[in-house]
C-alpha cells in the first residue's frame, strides 16, 4: 500500500469516527428533543441525579442512608417539618445541568400555599430569578387545589404537585423553600436533574414572578410581565381572578405584548380574557394541554364570589423578543356594554432570559398574598 492510499484510509477512518461521535452526541438544541422523542437513545452524554431529603446533595450512591424504626435505608428521611419563618435548602447543584422535574406536597390549605415561597438563584446571581408562592408556582391560583394537568403542571387532589419546565444552568443553581406562614408544615419534595448538558453561556434560565393587585386600578392594565430589557421568551402565566362585581362579566380585557421598541401600542393584541386562554363566550372549567381553566367556581363561604384560575402556555407558539418586552392584560367588563372595572387579579408568570438578569419587582408580602383568598369548608 502506497503512502497516498494509507493517508486516504486513515482520513476515511477518522471521518467515520467523527460521524459516529456526531450521531451519538446530540447538539445543544437537540438534547431536549432527544430525551422526549427518542427515549430509546442511550448515549445522550447526560447523567441523571435526584435530590430529596433522602439524598440532599444528589451525590452518587448517597441516597437513603438515614434510619427509621425499620432500620437503615428504610424510609428514614422522606420529609421535614418546616417551622414558621424557616428557610430550608432544596438544592445546590454545580453545573452545567438542567432541572427536569420537580414534585412537592405539603399542607393544601389555601392560605398555606400562598404563604410558602419557592426561590431559585442561578450561576452566582445574588437575587432570585424565581420568587413565587408554592401553590401558584405549581399551577394553583387562589391556593385552591384542583386536580388537573397541562403541558407545564400536573396536580393531584391531595396536593401532589409537579412542574415539568426545564430549568437549565451553566455553573450552579440553588433553590430554597420558605415558610412565611404561621403554622409548621410537613414538606416533601424531589428534584430530578441532568448533568453535562451542553448549554451556551447565554442559555435562557427559567424566571418566575408572582404579582397580585387586590383590587386592580381602573384604566391601568394588570402587568403579567413587567419590562425586561434583554432577549427572552414568554412561556405563559397562571392567572387568578376574583370577580368583585358578580352582576357583570369580568373578562373583556385584551392581552397586549409590547416588544422590541413598542411604546404606545403593542405588536401582539388579544380579543378578550377568556379568548386569550383559548376559550370563548365566558369561562368554562376545562383544562387542556396548552390552555384552559382549572377553577371556575363560586365560593359560598365568601358571599358567592366567583374564583377563576386559568392558564396559557406558549410552547408550540412561541412569543420571543430580541431586546425588551412588557406584557399586560386589561380589566374590562360587560354589562349592557363595555365598562372599565376593578377586580382581584394575580399571576405567576414564567419566561426564559439569560443571566445576569434584572431583579424581579418586589413580591407582595404574606398578608397581601393571602387576604381574601379562597376558603375551604371546615372538615367535620
Amino acid at each position: 500500500m502506497n503512502q497516498e492510499s494509507r493517508h486516504l484510509r486513515i482520513s476515511a477512518a477518522l471521518a467515520a469516527v467523527a460521524a459516529l461521535f456526531v450521531l451519538l452526541t446530540p447538539p445543544v438544541g437537540a438534547q431536549q428533543s432527544v430525551l422526549l422523542h427518542e427515549p430509546y437513545r442511550l448515549d445522550t452524554g447526560l447523567i441523571t441525579r435526584s435530590i430529596s431529603f433522602e439524598n440532599p446533595t444528589g451525590a452518587s450512591g448517597a441516597g437513603g442512608k438515614e434510619a427509621s424504626n425499620l432500620g437503615p435505608g428504610r424510609k428514614g428521611s422522606p420529609s421535614r417539618t418546616v417551622e414558621p419563618g424557616q428557610t430550608v435548602p432544596m438544592c445546590d447543584i454545580e453545573g452545567p445541568g438542567t432541572i427536569r422535574h420537580m414534585w412537592v406536597t405539603t399542607l393544601h390549605d389555601p392560605a398555606a400555599l400562598r404563604s410558602f415561597v419557592v426561590r431559585a438563584y442561578y450561576d452566582g446571581q445574588e437575587h432570585p430569578s424565581i420568587e413565587c408562592p408554592l401553590g401558584d408556582f405549581f399551577g394553583t391560583a387562589h391556593g385552591k387545589v384542583m386536580p388537573y394537568h397541562s403541558a407545564v403542571h400536573s396536580v393531584g387532589p391531595s396536593a401532589g404537585m409537579n412542574i415539568w419546565l426545564p430549568m437549565p444552568f451553566v455553573k450552579r443553581v440553588r433553590m430554597t423553600f420558605t415558610n412565611e406562614g404561621d403554622k409548621a408544615t410537613p414538606f416533601f419534595y424531589q428534584i430530578t436533574y441532568t448533568l453535562r448538558d451542553k448549554h451556551p453561556l447565554d442559555v435562557g434560565r427559567l424566571h418566575v414572578l408572582f404579582r397580585r393587585e387586590n383590587p386592580t386600578t381602573e384604566k391601568r392594565d394588570f402587568e403579567l410581565l413587567p419590562l425586561r430589557k434583554q432577549k427572552g421568551r414568554f412561556i405563559g402565566s397562571v392567572i387568578g381572578v376574583r370577580n368583585l362585581h358578580p352582576d357583570q362579566w369580568w373578562g373583556e380585557g385584551e392581552i397586549k405584548v409590547f416588544m422590541d421598541g413598542d411604546r404606545e401600542f403593542p405588536t401582539i393584541v388579544g380579543t378578550g380574557s377568556e379568548d386569550y386562554v383559548g376559550l370563548s363566550w365566558g369561562m368554562q372549567q376545562t383544562p387542556f394541554l396548552y390552555n384552559g381553566c382549572s377553577l371556575n367556581q363560586v365560593n359560598e363561604l365568601m358571599n358567592g364570589q366567583m374564583f377563576v384560575s386559568m392558564y396559557r402556555w406558549h410552547l408550540p407558539d412561541p412569543i420571543a423578543w430580541r431586546t425588551e418586552a412588557r406584557i399586560t392584560i386589561q380589566q374590562i367588563a360587560w354589562k349592557d356594554g363595555l365598562h372599565e372595572t376593578q377586580d382581584d387579579w394575580s399571576a405567576a408568570t414564567f419566561w426564559y432570559e439569560p443571566v445576569p438578569s434584572a431583579q424581579l419587582p418586589a413580591m407582595p408580602g404574606v398578608t397581601a398574598r393571602t387576604r381574601e383568598i379562597w376558603k375551604n369548608p371546615e372538615k367535620k
